[in-house]
């Protein structure tokens, strides 16, 4: 079969066409994000006319990523940064006049969301570590005029649950060990009501309350290995489970919009299962379920509960949007999130649960050039070139669905393995502990692991395999590149720590609290032993190891892996005189929000990956114009990019 049609960059990694429908709670306006001059803004319209919206925000720099509607029906509220520093300010926007306020107009801080209720619907609750910048105090804010009152002062607390009527019921407190205590609110002060062991930590958390305020809601691991969602009954302590599944962590509910009842609960293993729980639902979502392929998210409902948004989520094709109308069990078409990919030749993901040598399944997703599979039975007529895509968390997971690094990559002729390596989330604690003090070791192994099944499958030719990855996965590049240095053809490592030790001593201030998780699960960084330890699985020692090309990329604005992580292991490779190509972008943190980087960005891997892996690749062209992109080491590495920066 000939191959298919080169997909420019810019229909994968551009801005979508629309994004992220919600409508208010009145259920009279749609919003939805869309481009205005180039940049992610909100857009507000009929619910019923999306051709009639109009921009109601006026971002000019970063794009605005996520929002919500204010149950006032009147206001959208969303955060925003400055150049990806994650000092977040919350804006509100008021839709009918266009005005748009920075209510927390603090340099520094990093503000936070606590609360959103319909029983107040002109006030919101928000965490601003104004006063020490390791603790958030809480703050109910106006609305309407941004006034802010306070309404608790937090000296130990990294979160809190508060109820429908803004009233901060629970704190959260990470113990030094590594656990988690959650304290409730008493006439008297704050007392102890969960100790929450270290296993259980990652798999336990507090969810909220129903709008009695009489039922907490959390997942819960602790007596079991797989987190379950709960009601605990406020007054007496009991616990009742609500969904359970020996696989996978509950992940995602849906409640009622006033009552707060959870109605349907979601585990995702390999792909999302819904477990309903009130017959209320029931027929809505088996209509669902049954109307259009993929999975299903009810993204928004009206407070009268009679209109949903509806996204189906799919490997092969942009997200759709539906209005659903309940009562007449109908779903009238909105929009996709990318027009231009609609009858672009994409791929599907392919899901398999591989095995570590040590016994641990591993969740993990393929996706192939759809020429080379024949077949059409997930697997290459011939071996072929492979990028091994780590996640970044490394509490996070891959899911199904559409993912443009994939369809990218299999666009230009290269298999992709995304890997759920121990560690990952949703799959329960046992996995979840399992990678504790196993950074570089067996987290590094499930990797490998992962290789030798594709080449024993016929899938990845074992000569022509990259390594790529963000964040953690950006660490697991440059383990793979230093601690098994001719595993890989390539790699290419974007905002991933080299050395572990500055990496814990360079977090902002507000992750210190959490300090404890990270010596259990991590290693000690205030001990001579805990150094020595984190020394000897970080990459930055082992420079003279590495043998193969490698790209690294930085974003300088980064606040969790800093620009001394890359700046440092590059220095010590020119140092060596070992070849490194190293892309910077001065507006950026961890990750390039903005499309003119990201496009900048993906043509230069293409490029690399093209000279080291034999795929194909489109021209760098115009890709650098408007990107902050700088090159401070290894333009000749990359086929193009001398030219590109001049």
């Amino acid at each position: 079969m000939a191959a298919a049609e080169l997909i420019p960059r810019k229909t994968l990694f551009g801005n979508p066409d629309r994004v992220a429908a919600r409508l208010s709670p009145d259920g009279a306006r749609l919003a939805f994000l869309a481009p205005s001059d180039g940049v992610l803004n909100v857009w507000v319209g009929p619910a019923d006319d999306v051709s009639a919206a109009r921009c109601v925000t006026e971002d000019r720099v970063r794009g605005i990523r996520d929002y919500f509607w204010a149950y006032d029906a009147r206001h959208v509220v969303y955060v925003q940064d400055t150049g990806g520093d994650e000092n977040w300010h919350v804006h509100v926007t008021d839709v009918e006049t266009g005005e748009t306020r920075d209510v927390t107009p603090i340099d520094g801080i990093a503000a936070r969301i606590v609360q959103v209720t319909h029983k107040h619907p002109g006030s919101i609750l928000v965490g601003l570590n104004d006063r020490d910048s390791q603790y958030h105090d809480v703050y109910r804010l106006d609305l309407g005029t941004g006034e802010r009152t306070l309404v608790e002062t937090n000296e130990r607390f990294v979160g809190f649950v508060a109820d429908d009527d803004l009233n901060v019921r629970l704190g959260m407190r990470p113990t030094a060990e590594g656990g988690t205590e959650f304290e409730r609110r008493t006439a008297q002060g704050w007392e102890l009501f969960a100790d929450v062991h270290p296993d259980d930590a990652l798999t336990t958390y507090l969810l909220g309350f129903d709008a009695s305020g009489r039922t907490l809601y959390m997942t819960d691991s602790r007596g079991r290995d797989t987190g379950a969602w709960m009601a605990v009954d406020w007054e007496t302590g009991d616990a009742t489970t609500l969904a359970a599944d020996a696989r996978a962590d509950a992940s995602d509910c849906l409640a009622h919009p006033t009552t707060g009842l959870v109605e349907a609960v979601a585990f995702d293993y390999d792909r999302k299962r819904w477990v309903v729980l009130d017959d209320a639902v029931r027929t809505d979502l088996t209509f669902l379920l049954d109307a259009q392929d993929g999975d299903v998210e009810v993204v928004s409902r009206t407070l009268a509960d009679d209109r949903w948004v509806v996204a189906y989520l799919m490997d092969a094709g942009p997200v759709r949007y539906y209005l659903y109308d309940r009562a007449a069990q109908d779903l009238t078409f909105l929009f996709v999130s990318r027009d231009a990919l609609v009858g672009k030749p994409l791929t599907r993901m392919h899901a398999h649960v591989l095995q570590s040598r040590d016994g641990l399944d591993l969740v993990s997703y393929l996706s192939l050039p759809p020429w080379s599979d024949t077949g059409d039975d997930g697997k290459p007529d011939a071996p072929l070139p492979m990028v091994l895509l780590v996640h970044g968390g490394p509490w996070a997971r891959d899911s199904w669905g559409y993912h443009p690094i994939h369809q990218w990559l299999a666009n230009r002729g290269y298999a992709v393995l995304g890997v759920n390596y121990r560690g990952s989330t949703g799959f329960g604690k046992s996995f979840i502990n399992a990678a504790d003090g196993e950074w570089a070791a067996k987290m590094h192994d499930d990797l490998l692991d992962a290789v030798d099944w594709a080449v024993g499958e016929g899938i990845a030719d074992r000569a022509r395999i990259a390594i790529m990855g963000g964040s953690y996965g950006g660490y697991a590049t440059l383990v793979g590149m230093t601690f098994t240095p001719s595993e890989f053809a390539c790699g290419v490592d974007i905002v991933g720590p080299s050395s572990l030790i500055t990496l814990l001593q360079s977090f902002p201030p507000y992750w210190t609290p959490m300090k404890g998780q990270f010596i259990r699960r991590v290693g000690d960084v205030d001990s001579e032993e805990g150094r020595a330890f984190l020394l000897s699985r970080s990459p930055i020692s082992r420079v003279d190891e590495i043998e193969r090309p490698l790209l690294i990329a930085q974003g300088a604005n980064d606040p969790r892996v800093t620009q001394l992580e890359a700046d440092q292991i590059v220095a010590d490779m020119e140092a060596k005189d070992i070849p490194v190509t190293y892309v910077l972008y001065p507006d950026e943190g961890h990750g390039f929000a903005r499309p003119e980087n990201r496009f900048s960005f993906y043509a230069v891997v293409e490029a690399f990956l093209a000279r080291h892996l034999g795929g194909r690749h489109e021209s760098i062209g115009d890709a650098f114009d408007d990107s902050s992109i700088t090159v401070p080491a290894g333009a000749a590495e990359v086929p193009g990019l001398s030219d590109a920066i001049g």
